[in-house]
Parts: C-alpha cells; sequence; structure tokens
C-alpha cells in the first residue's frame, strides 16, 4: 500500500505498489508499461516520483523493498523495460519473479543497453587538441589550394598552346552570369556607400571649412580601397556561393565522378573557366561599383557641401593618381582569381549529402570574403607609397 501522505496511482496506469512479506519488501510492477503510457507526463511525472522514492537501486537490490514481481504488468515493451532496466542500475535484481516473455523483453534490453561514457571535461589537453586539429584543417585548405594553383597555371599553359581546346562556350556563359547580371545589385550599393560616406565626411570638413577636400577623400578612399573590396564581397556572396554550390551538385549527382570515368580533368573543364571569367570581370565590376560610389558621393556632395559636380569631375583627376586606378584593377585581378579558386575548392571537397553541400557553400563565402580583405591588407602594407 502507498504511504498515507502519497496518493494512490490509477489502475490503468503503470505504477509500483510496494508491500511487506514475511520474507521482506516486496515491489509489485502493475499497469501497462507501454510507450503509450510512459510517454504521458502526468504518468511519468507520478512513476517518477515513485522510483525517487524508493531510491537508487544499487548492486541488485530493489531499494527498500527486496523483491521484485512482474508477473502483474499487463503489458511491457522496451520503453518499460528500459525503465526498470535503468533503475536497477543495469543489473539484475537478486530477487525477480518475472514471466518469460517479459524475461525476454528485459534481456533484449540489457543486451543492447550501453553504458554512456562521461564527457571529460574541457581542459588543457583537449583545448590543446582541438587547436591542433583546427591547424591541421586550415593547412589542409591551404595546401588543396595551392595545388588547385598549380593546376591552373599548368592549364593555362595548356590553352596557350592549343587554344581551339578551350571551353569558350563556357567562359562566355561565365561572363554573362557573373559579370553582366551582377551590375545592378554592385551599382546600387556603390551607390549607396558613396551617399553615406560622403554625407559623413561633410560632416567633418564643414568644422574646418575644407569642403573641397571631399574629392580627394571619396577619390582615393573609394577607387583605391572601397570600390574593389565592395565589389570582392559582393561577388565573393553572389557568385562565390554559386561557382561552390554547382559544383557540389555535380558532386551528389556523381557527374564529377562520371567525369573522372571519362578522362576528363576537373580542373581543366570546371575551375579554369571560372577562374578566366572571373579574372576578366572583376575588374570590370570594380570599375563599375567606383563609378557608381562617386556618383553617389558626388551628389551627396552637392546636396550637402554645395560642391557642383562640374567641379568634382574636373578636380577628380588631380586628386587621384592613374597609379591608384592601376593598383586596384590589379587587386581585383587577384580579387578574381582567388573567389573562383575557393569556390571550386570547396566545391570539389563536397561529399555527396545536401548537408556537406550547404556547410561548403557556407565555408564558400567565409573564407571567400575574409581571404579578399586580408589580402587587400597585404596590397596596402606592400603599395602604401603608390599614389598617395
Amino acid at each position: 500500500m502507498p504511504p498515507p501522505d502519497e496518493p494512490a496511482a490509477s489502475e490503468s496506469a503503470p505504477h509500483i505498489d510496494q508491500q511487506d512479506t514475511p520474507d521482506g519488501g516486496c515491489c509489485r510492477v502493475l499497469g501497462p508499461w507501454t510507450a503509450a503510457e510512459l510517454t504521458l507526463q502526468p504518468v511519468w511525472d507520478a512513476l517518477s516520483a515513485k522510483l525517487k522514492a524508493l531510491g537508487p537501486s544499487t548492486a541488485g537490490a530493489a531499494g527498500p523493498a527486496g523483491m521484485w514481481d512482474l508477473r502483474e504488468i499487463e503489458q511491457l515493451d522496451h520503453l518499460g523495460a528500459q525503465v526498470l532496466w535503468d533503475h536497477w542500475g543495469r543489473q539484475w535484481p537478486e530477487k525477480i519473479e518475472l514471466q518469460a516473455a517479459q524475461r525476454a523483453v528485459l534481456e533484449r534490453v540489457a543486451e543492447f543497453s550501453v553504458d554512456r561514457p562521461a564527457l571529460a571535461a574541457a581542459g588543457f589537453k583537449q583545448s590543446f587538441l582541438k587547436l591542433g586539429e583546427g591547424l591541421l584543417e586550415v593547412f589542409d585548405h591551404f595546401t588543396g589550394l595551392v595545388a588547385l594553383v598549380g593546376r591552373l597555371l599548368l592549364n593555362l599553359i595548356k590553352l596557350a598552346r592549343n587554344p581551339r581546346d578551350g571551353h569558350w562556350r563556357d567562359l562566355s556563359g561565365h561572363l554573362y552570369h557573373i559579370g553582366a547580371t551582377a551590375l545592378p545589385i554592385t551599382a546600387l550599393v556603390g551607390f549607396l556607400i558613396g551617399v553615406v560616406l560622403a554625407y559623413l565626411i561633410s560632416q567633418q570638413l564643414r568644422q574646418f571649412g575644407a569642403d573641397a577636400f571631399i574629392v580627394n577623400i571619396l577619390g582615393i578612399s573609394l577607387i583605391r580601397e572601397l570600390g574593389p573590396v565592395l565589389a570582392a564581397i559582393l561577388i565573393a556572396g553572389r557568385s562565390g556561393s554559386a561557382i561552390t554550390a554547382q559544383i557540389g551538385v555535380m558532386r551528389v549527382t556523381e557527374e564529377l565522378d562520371a567525369m573522372r570515368v571519362m578522362g576528363i580533368a576537373h580542373s581543366y573543364r570546371l575551375v579554369m573557366p571560372r577562374a578566366l571569367a572571373l579574372a576578366i570581370v572583376m575588374p570590370l565590376i570594380s570599375v563599375w561599383t567606383t563609378v557608381a560610389a562617386l556618383l553617389g558621393g558626388m551628389l551627396a556632395a552637392d546636396l550637402v557641401m554645395g560642391v557642383t559636380p562640374a567641379f568634382f569631375i574636373s578636380a577628380l583627376p588631380e586628386a587621384v593618381l592613374v597609379s591608384n586606378l592601376t593598383l586596384a584593377t590589379a587587386k581585383s585581378v587577384v580579387f578574381g582569381v582567388l573567389i573562383a579558386l575557393i569556390g571550386c575548392h570547396f566545391g570539389l571537397r563536397v561529399k555527396p549529402n545536401t548537408e556537406s553541400l550547404g556547410q561548403g557553400t557556407t565555408a564558400s563565402v567565409v573564407t571567400s570574403i575574409t581571404v579578399v580583405i586580408l589580402v587587400d591588407a597585404l596590397f596596402a602594407v606592400l603599395f602604401k607609397n603608390i599614389g598617395i
């Protein structure tokens, strides 16, 4: 009988009835111990409280009671058997009464129950090993990119020797999809960046009466730095992800394996056309984005500071040397090749499942943007005395 302060369990729900016998305490397991009953929240809460009141069953004992009687269970499935097995400490009680079918279910649960190893606390060793794994992964990606660059150079030499063997139709298609279709978004973003930058600069220059110098600041910052970097980031997010997804889908659909069987080199057929297309398109998109940004800055300067477009256009060539445009163009070519190689690299590493495809696309975009910013910083340090 349950204690006086504990409500009696419903006869139609799984419960445990404690009784005193001449041989000691006995736990009678009653009701249907099935998933349909145990997954009901009120039933599970009441049963959990009862098992907790019995105390942990260790060394095969039955808590306060000395024997377990399962013969009156209406129905026992694997979930109910797992609850009892876990309460017994994954050991058979010393005294137990049960039917043959119930023993078979419990033995099956005992056979496939595995003790869960305790998770090791994150210490210095685990952190050091995790750091080492990360460095090895970065080194693996770096060596893969270097190998991809080497194959690209060999393919360019092969193309120069036999231009007729080049995949010019693919190149023209990539020029259109990567370049022409990106013109509206790059122009819009560039124009808005120019407006915002000119407005912020004008607030500071007006304090010193240096309104005319807005042409110098906008010209240098947009032509030399912001234009190429902004265009590269937009293309990395737009076209770099598309490149990875295209090649990744080819991996999922086993087209890459079919190409290898037919003796078609992935680097010559897939990587080189995309790298050439981005190397050609990126300088043009960079100039397009820079012009849109300058137009936005010129409009904002006219509205906020009264700097007329005629003065802006006439003062721009004197404020910005041609070497800045040359440097920006060279950077854009490098950005384009890197974005193409990174996109192809992660695309070729995609595994034949959709989860890997999503992870590869995300990693491609993040890596491309990071590399663009790092390379731009390297150019800024190496060519700090040019065009200034």
